[in-house]
């Protein structure tokens, strides 16, 4: 019997191992493809939760405050305001709409000189650049938007509030979301206390704006992550193969594939694919292993791929150990991802 050929749109991601330059870094930090046009007027605010309008009014006076201020000053503030930190800092679950926000504050706020990336995307540029000339590229710059602001070793903490504390020294306005207030990053997740100085420094330079909510992807949504039987699996990867390009992998090797590529590259990862297919889902037993997997999900997210998978439902992927632990709002943020992405 004569095997069918695979359509011409199918590739394995585990084939992929690619390279990330400074400069290709640096072109990235801009919003995702889906908050290419995110403003305040298009960020639905949640009556059930004033806070959410709170944020936005709060947040287009922080854009309005003026354009990028001249030499000896952070921006212009009205007479008799208090003075104003030069940053501010969106703390709430998943799925409030915290992305959307900053989005809108860098499409909405006059800079000659913005940038927009998730958190490893600047640890990894550091990585790549070595820390003094990533403090030269960003140095003058008038906005960063840091999202998904995430503390997950101490040698993050000391990069990040060494950087962001020479930036704000010299002007740079700061903008960034997490599901975790400032003064808490680190909890437990490594010796917070050891680092307390670094991490108190650092929120200090942030007003903090609390966004309540229900996750928006559930609001209309309930149940798990849909898991399909082989033969569905087969003709979904296989229309979605025939219009573009379409991966298909066994997840075991994805996930063991993934520790050979560094964070930063899973962009690079999906290029160019309409659709990620994973074949015979297990539950993780590794955390580091289901760390990095929550990484490469919110890339996913971020390019708006639908998710088509056998085995094991997606959002049961984290055992209850992992979800007791100190990831837990990162687990619960990929969940919330992954369903809405096997319904897309």
């Amino acid at each position: 019997m004569t095997a069918t050929a695979s359509p011409t749109g199918l590739v394995h991601l585990v084939d992929r191992s690619p390279q990330l330059s400074g400069a290709d870094m640096v072109a990235a930090l801009v919003p995702p493809p889906q908050f290419d046009g995110a403003t305040f007027d298009s960020y639905r605010a949640d009556a059930a939760f004033p806070s959410q309008q709170g944020a936005k009014d709060r947040l287009i006076a922080f854009c309005g405050a003026g354009a990028p201020a001249a030499r000896g000053g952070f921006f212009r503030r009205a007479k008799k305001e208090p003075e104003t930190k030069p940053g501010v800092y969106l703390d709430g679950g998943f799925g409030v709409g915290k992305t959307h926000l900053l989005a809108s504050i860098y499409h909405a706020l006059p800079a000659r000189r913005k940038y927009f990336g998730s958190f490893i995307e600047y640890t990894a540029l550091v990585g790549a650049l070595g820390y003094q000339n990533t403090v030269e590229l960003f140095r003058g710059a008038d906005l960063l938007c840091i999202d998904e602001f995430e503390l997950d070793d101490p040698g993050d903490t000391m990069v990040m509030t060494r950087l962001l504390g020479e930036l704000v020294g010299g002007g740079t306005r700061l903008a960034a979301t997490s599901n975790t207030p400032p003064n808490a990053l680190g909890e437990g997740r490594f010796a917070a206390q050891d680092f307390l100085r670094e991490i108190h420094a650092m929120a200090s330079s942030f007003e903090t704006l609390r966004i309540d909510g229900t996750d928006y992807r559930h609001r209309a949504v309930d149940g798990h992550a849909v898991s399909l039987a082989d033969d569905a699996y087969r003709a979904d990867l296989d229309a979605f193969a025939a219009a573009g390009t379409a991966s298909d992998d066994s997840f075991t090797e994805l996930v063991a594939h993934l520790a050979h590529v560094h964070p930063s590259r899973y962009i690079r990862l999906i290029d160019g694919l309409s659709a990620i297919g994973l074949r015979d889902v297990t539950t993780f037993t590794d955390q580091s292993a289901a760390l990095r997997f929550v990484a490469f999900i919110d890339r996913v997210y971020d390019a708006q791929l639908p998710i088509r998978a056998t085995g094991v439902s997606l959002d049961l992927v984290f055992p209850d150990e992992m979800l007791g632990g100190g990831y837990r709002k990162k687990y619960l943020r990929a969940i919330s991802r992954l369903v809405a992405s096997t319904l897309a």
